[in-house]
C-alpha cells in the first residue's frame, strides 16, 4: 500500500511542467483571445445596455466573459492535461520514479490552478483598465460627478479571486472524474454536468428545508453537501452595482473553497491510487 507523502520539490516540478504544457495548448490561447475580445467589445455594445449604466454594462459583460470562459478552461484544460499523461504513457515514467500518486495528482492541480490564475489576472486587469478609461471619460464630461468614485477597483480584483477559487474547485472536481475515467470526452461531459448541478445546488437546500419526510430530507441534505453551491460565488451583481464586498463574505467563500478543494483532491488521490495505469 502506497503511503501518502508530499514533497514540495516533486510537486513543484509536476506543476511547472503542467503549467508549461497548458500554456502551449491552443485551447488556452484561443480562450484568452476570445475572452479578451468579448470584454473589449463591451465598449462597442454599450449603447445597447437596455437602460443600465455604461460602467455597469461593461462590468457585467466582463464578469460574464470571465465566468463563462474560465469554467470551460477549468474543465477542458484539466481533462486534457491529465489524459495527455495517461495516453502518452508519460505517467508510467513519472510514477516509476520516486513520485507518489498523491504528488502527481496535487502537482497537476497546482499547475492547472496557476494557469487559471493567469487567465483571471489577465482578464481582471483588462476589465479594470477598460472601466478606468470609461470612468475617467465620464467624470471629465460630467462636472456633477467630479470627485465621486464610480468603480471600486479593489472589489473588481476580489471578484477575480473569488472566481479563481470557484475554477479551482471545478478543476479539482474534474480531476476526481478523470482519476477513474478512461475517456477524456467522458470526463469533460460529466464535469460540465456537475457544473450545472453545482449552480442549481441552492435549489436542493431550499427543497431540504421544505421536506417533511425525514429519510428523504437527509438524502437531499447529503447531496447538497457533496456538491458545492456555486451560487455563493455570484458576487458580480454586487460589484457591478457599486456595492462593497464585505471582507467577512470573502473570507467565508475562501474557507468554503479551500475545504472543497482539499476534499476533492483527497478523493482524487484515493481513486487514482486504486487505478491500474
Amino acid at each position: 500500500m502506497e503511503t501518502i507523502s508530499f514533497s514540495p520539490g516533486r510537486i513543484g516540478v509536476i506543476a511547472r511542467n503542467t503549467f508549461l504544457e497548458a500554456v502551449r495548448q491552443r485551447l488556452f490561447n484561443f480562450l484568452v483571445v476570445i475572452a479578451i475580445g468579448m470584454t473589449a467589445s463591451s465598449l462597442l455594445l454599450r449603447d445597447f445596455n437596455f437602460g443600465a449604466s455604461e460602467l455597469k454594462f461593461v462590468a457585467d459583460f466582463g464578469f460574464g466573459a470571465i465566468v463563462f470562459f474560465g469554467s470551460i478552461l477549468a474543465i477542458v484544460a484539466t481533462a486534457q492535461l491529465f489524459f495527455s499523461e495517461i495516453e502518452n504513457r508519460t505517467a508510467l515514467t513519472i510514477l516509476a520514479k520516486p513520485v507518489y500518486r498523491a504528488e502527481f495528482i496535487f502537482g497537476k492541480f497546482v499547475g492547472v490552478a496557476a494557469v487559471l490564475l493567469i487567465f483571471v489576472a489577465v482578464m481582471t486587469i483588462l476589465l479594470s483598465g477598460l472601466l478606468y478609461w470609461r470612468e475617467s471619460a465620464l467624470l471629465g464630461q460630467n462636472i456633477e460627478l467630479e470627485g465621486q468614485k464610480l468603480v471600486y477597483y479593489t472589489d473588481i480584483f476580489i471578484f477575480g479571486i473569488v472566481q479563481w477559487l470557484k475554477f479551482c474547485i471545478l478543476s479539482a472536481i474534474t480531476i476526481v472524474v478523470a482519476s477513474f475515467s478512461n475517456s477524456n470526452l467522458y470526463t469533460v461531459i460529466v464535469s460540465f454536468f456537475i457544473l450545472i448541478i453545482c449552480h442549481l445546488q441552492y435549489m436542493a437546500v431550499e427543497a431540504w428545508q421544505n421536506i417533511s419526510y425525514l429519510p428523504a430530507k437527509w438524502l437531499v441534505y447529503g447531496l447538497s453537501l457533496i456538491f458545492p453551491n456555486f451560487q455563493l460565488f455570484n458576487v458580480g451583481d454586487m460589484v457591478a452595482l457599486g456595492e462593497r464586498l464585505p471582507l467577512l463574505l470573502f473570507g467565508q467563500i475562501a474557507i468554503y473553497s479551500i475545504g472543497y478543494i482539499l476534499v476533492f483532491n483527497g478523493l482524487a488521490i484515493y481513486s487514482f491510487r486504486q487505478r491500474e495505469i
